[in-house]
C-alpha cells in the first residue's frame, strides 16, 4: 500500500514537471551567426546525400581516395589542407591543396581524363596539361 502511495506521488510530481516544461516552451531562435566554426572536416551534400564539396585537414601519410582509403603508391605525403569540389558522379573535379612543401590546383575535365595541374612545391613550379588521350605537356619556367 505504501509503494502505491509513493508511485502515485512520483507520477503526480512528474506530471507537474511535464506541464511546467510544456507550458514554458518557446520556439527555438538562432541568436545570430557564430564567430568561429571548428571541426576536422566540412562537407556540403546534395539532396541525395552525396558529398559535393569538402574541406579537411589531411594527416601525414599515404595518399587517400575520396572514401578515405589509403592508396598504396609507396609515397608518404605531409600533413595538408585539401579543398575538393565534387561532380554528381562522385569524381572530384577541382582540388586545391596546401602543405609545408607548397600548394597545388587540379582541374579535371568533364567525363574524359583530361586535366590541368598547377603546382608550386618547394622551389619548383610547374603547369601540367593532360589531354583526353593521356598526352602530357609540362611547362616549367
Amino acid at each position: 500500500m505504501k509503494i502505491l502511495h509513493i508511485a502515485t506521488a512520483l507520477t503526480v510530481i512528474n506530471l507537474a514537471i511535464l506541464i511546467c516544461l510544456v507550458a514554458r516552451t518557446e520556439p527555438v531562435k538562432a541568436d545570430g551567426p557564430v564567430p568561429v566554426l571548428r571541426g576536422h572536416k566540412l562537407e556540403i551534400v546534395d539532396d541525395q546525400g552525396g558529398v559535393r564539396a569538402s574541406i579537411q585537414a589531411v594527416p601525414a601519410g599515404p595518399a587517400r581516395n575520396v572514401d578515405g582509403q589509403p592508396i598504396n603508391d609507396g609515397k608518404v605525403y605531409p600533413e595538408a589542407v585539401l579543398f575538393r569540389l565534387i561532380r554528381p558522379d562522385g569524381r572530384p573535379s577541382v582540388k586545391i591543396e596546401t602543405s609545408e612543401q607548397g600548394s597545388g590546383l587540379d582541374l579535371s575535365g568533364g567525363s574524359g581524363p583530361g586535366y590541368i595541374v598547377i603546382s608550386a612545391k618547394d622551389v619548383e613550379t610547374s603547369l601540367t596539361l593532360t589531354d583526353k588521350d593521356g598526352h602530357r605537356q609540362i611547362v616549367k619556367p
